[in-house]
């Protein structure tokens, strides 16, 4: 199956880090249980997610070319679907959500609100859209999405390399990756460089690496 439809500029963007970086090798041995959709209910989605400037034009121009088949998803696009805060930063609007929305264990700090692409079943619109066209899953998902809790963050100082980490790893209760199930730690789970195995393989392409048998994960830990 085909990599994701990104942009070359974004691509770019994202290689030189992740060929430079240092992976956590630690963070990357935390247990993590697999996203289960029915009972979180996409808590991670609940804030909507910002927008690169080269993510703005790809779905703005894949939900006019796809109007129908979105609206078919259940996506209301009478009002606006990106908004932009003082200092121009875009992101997916949100919208309140129902009490039968929310996971049971839906951290109490978090507003109650979720992204408008995501359907009656919690269930990202691009990703099914993708889906129906026979696309890879996060052909048009912002990257910061299909790659939580993957994190690549900055060096600690310009003589270092970037980090390539799992976000969520601290006992920080307001952590939002530590708020949300797929980044919680959770003692029945796999070591997160099998689980986020998906997000490994994308992330390898992209960068010319082999993250994970840089881990040392074996194929037959995986799931095909």
């Amino acid at each position: 199956m085909p990599l994701p439809i990104m942009a070359k500029d974004l691509a770019d963007a994202l290689r030189g880090p992740l060929r430079q970086a240092e992976i956590d090798r630690d963070a990357f041995e935390r247990p993590l249980a697999e996203c289960q959709l029915h009972r979180c209910k996409a808590t991670c989605c609940h804030d909507g997610v910002i927008l690169d400037p080269l993510e703005v034009t790809l779905l703005e121009e894949t939900a006019a070319q796809h109007k129908r088949q979105l609206t078919a998803f259940g996506i209301d696009d009478s009002h606006p679907l990106f908004h932009t805060d003082g200092s121009r930063v875009r992101r997916t609007v949100t919208a309140p959500a129902a009490a039968s929305d929310l996971a049971e264990d839906f951290p109490e700090h978090f507003p109650r609100t979720r992204c408008v692409f995501l359907d009656d079943q919690h269930r990202c619109a691009w990703q099914r859209l993708a889906d129906h066209q026979g696309l890879h899953p996060w052909a048009y998902k912002p990257v910061s999405c299909w790659m939580h809790p993957v994190a690549l963050r900055p060096a600690p100082d310009c003589h270092s390399p970037p980090i390539l980490t799992v976000a969520g790893q601290t006992d920080d209760p307001l952590d939002f990756a530590a708020c949300t199930p797929c980044g919680r730690p959770t003692a029945s789970g796999k070591p997160a460089r099998e689980t986020l195995w998906r997000e490994l393989t994308v992330l390898s392409a992209i960068a010319g690496r082999q993250f994970l048998a840089e881990l040392g994960v074996e194929s037959a830990n995986i799931a095909p």
